[in-house]
């Protein structure tokens, strides 16, 4: 198999397997009350990414996530002539992961508008909208954006710190997968409650717009100022590469 494509195939992979958790876990909820509190879909979210790591980080960088590609590249820890297509294949995986939960839960959302009353495509149905996409609290954007900032700028942070190549004698490579998703569990819990957390463009537009096109239609993206490019695509490419640059800046300060 060509190794571009197995890197590409591996990359969608994980952003598939990280994205349908997690919009799993934020849909059961909604529809079945199964993950009554924000600790245990941020739970899920960390798991996932755990398990998306392991399963394919022999065939790729495990990003899954477009604003973290963007951060290795800018630290040297990834070829920038990659980025369009890890980028590629995190839009891939993210939209497959909102086809698949859309077929498996379609009908279960359908009678959860039902039994509600709620006409999708509405603004009411931005409720179960949120299974795919997020939409954030009744704030001002910019708000919203310090917030998507800051958690990717954090998120990245850990990323970096723990993906230090470190000796096999202390462990630190084999448990990297680990702290990452215990951080990205803890800051879903600080911010979820403003954004929905979601520190990553590919998670956030793919979904979205596979809801677009299965009936949610303008409930899908109901800021017409754009609100959601630039909260959810545009404020976490900003953390990250802040995150990043501040990175470049410690190592090379730390050397002198």
């Amino acid at each position: 198999m060509n190794s571009a494509f197995k890197e590409f195939s591996g990359e969608a992979a994980g952003t598939f397997i990280l994205v349908f958790l997690g919009c799993g876990a934020v849909a059961v909820s909604i529809l079945f009350n199964w993950l009554p509190n924000i600790i245990a879909i941020a739970a899920v979210w960390g798991c996932g990414v755990v398990i998306a790591i392991y399963a394919v980080r022999s065939v790729c960088s495990a990003h899954f996530n477009p604003a973290v590609s963007l951060a290795m590249s800018i630290t040297g820890n990834f070829q920038k002539n990659k980025l369009a297509m890890y980028f590629g294949a995190q839009l891939a995986g993210s939209v497959m992961a909102g086809i698949v939960l859309h077929m498996v839960l379609g009908n279960a959302i359908q009678k959860y508008e039902a039994m509600r009353h709620i006409t999708r495509g509405t603004y009411e149905s931005v409720v179960t909208a949120r299974m795919f996409g997020e939409f954030y609290a009744p704030h001002p954007v910019l708000s919203a954006m310090a917030a998507e900032a800051a958690g990717t700028f954090l998120l990245t942070a850990i990323i970096l710190t723990v993906s230090r190549k470190q000796s096999d004698k202390d462990g630190g490579s084999k448990l990297a997968a680990l702290y990452i998703g215990a951080g990205l569990a803890v800051l879903i819990c600080l911010f979820a409650s403003v954004t929905q957390a979601g520190f990553n463009p590919a998670r956030d537009f793919g979904p979205r717009l596979v809801s677009f096109f299965t009936g949610w239609g303008k409930a899908a993206f109901p800021d017409n100022a754009g609100g959601f490019f630039w909260v959810y695509i545009f404020a976490p490419f900003c953390g990250s590469a802040l995150a990043a640059l501040l990175y470049n800046f410690l190592l090379k300060y730390s050397s002198k």
